[in-house]
């Protein structure tokens, strides 16, 4: 089994309009002096990244990565979680996210559509000519809002709308393929993959498609009141991108899971920063550790309390202290006596030389 790297920590909550997070040299050097290891890279943030020049240009990927490098962080993954939302979105949706692709894609959710395919497209070359061996990204939706089975869903339904997000997604992973890279899907409230099971439909329509897996994040199952760690067993093989993020879930006699339309601050369930909440990683990196998980272990910043450079200076020594360096010998290993097949049959009362 192998250590999995870190810390690392996602940019897309820090990138902004002044320094040093508005370039990616300011950023990377911010990160590293923080005691990251890596740097998880949102690519509809200009100042991090030419998405289509990384496509085009292994040279200009070379760069990036000396300018990382230079700062004693390497790119772990590139994220297109906007793009990707926009793969699939139910018309109730469309002007809440217009605002996730360029103005001239704005009110025409068939361009913006095509934009956001090109862009996955993008990403998949990105991160070969970077070499990167997985990509974070959303799954879209067409189903979300029929979550709650009231008006009752027609018989159907959900079949016909996993089997279109399937088709919409099976050109861009078999692009994933071609370019050796693992397409991560965030298993997030407000994407038709949320869980489990609906992770399982959508592999079942993609025809387990093998570069169809899953980022973790185990704040969303805080939330959903899902067994995070029990989650790991199950889905461990798939699992190939890891956010480290804390939550707490408090309800009370006025609201629980559907939050009552509330602000964060005011949700029985809502995000905190890493040992603020209450989401047992002792269990969780415990368990990858058990599974020889080998990605990253990335911090994902997003705390309705706590302040974001706050939360990241924190965020390093933490997952730090909670990667475990597997174990190359059994601990009772000083007590063996050493045997062979002889002894071995002797100690059972088996008789020497038999089949």
């Amino acid at each position: 089994m192998s250590q999995m790297k870190g810390p690392a920590i996602f940019l897309a909550q820090f990138a902004g309009d002044a320094a040093p997070f508005n370039d990616l040299a300011g950023v990377s050097r911010w990160a590293g002096d923080l005691g990251y290891k890596g740097i998880q890279v949102p690519t509809w943030v200009p100042g991090f990244i030419d998405l289509e020049r990384a496509a085009q240009s292994r040279d200009y990927c070379d760069e990036l990565r000396g300018i990382c490098a230079g700062n004693g962080v390497e790119i772990t993954e590139l994220s297109t979680h906007l793009q990707g939302q926009l793969v699939a979105v139910h018309p109730a949706y469309d002007e809440q996210f217009d605002g996730f692709a360029p103005p001239a894609v704005h009110g025409n959710p068939k361009a913006r559509q095509e934009w956001a395919v090109q862009q996955l497209l993008l990403a998949a070359r990105a991160s070969q000519n970077l070499g990167l061996n997985a990509h974070a990204t959303f799954s879209g939706a067409l189903l979300w809002h029929t979550l709650y089975p009231w008006p009752q869903r027609p018989e159907g339904l959900v079949e016909t709308g996993f089997k279109e997000l399937a088709k919409r997604w099976l050109p861009i992973l078999d692009a994933f393929d071609a370019a050796g890279v693992d397409v991560c899907y965030e298993i997030h409230p407000g994407e038709d993959l949320h869980d489990g099971v609906t992770f399982e439909r959508f592999l079942e329509a993609t025809g387990q498609h093998t570069r169809c897996n899953i980022l973790y994040d185990p704040s969303h199952f805080v939330l959903q009141q899902l067994d995070y760690l029990r989650f790991i067993d199950i889905y461990h093989q798939r699992i190939k991108m890891f956010h480290v993020k804390d939550a707490e879930f408090n309800p009370d006699g006025r609201s629980g899971v559907y939050g009552g339309y509330q602000g964060w601050i005011d949700r029985p369930g809502r995000f905190r920063s890493l040992g603020d909440g209450q989401v047992n990683f002792n269990g969780i990196f415990s368990r990858f550790a058990h599974y020889g998980y080998q990605g990253w272990a990335v911090l994902e910043w997003e705390c309705c309390l706590k302040h974001p450079e706050d939360g990241a200076r924190e965020g390093a020594p933490f997952i730090r202290k909670h990667i475990i360096r597997t174990t190359d010998r059994a601990f009772d290993d000083f007590a063996g006596g050493g045997t062979d097949e002889a002894a071995n049959r002797r100690i059972l009362g088996l008789p020497a030389g038999a089949d």
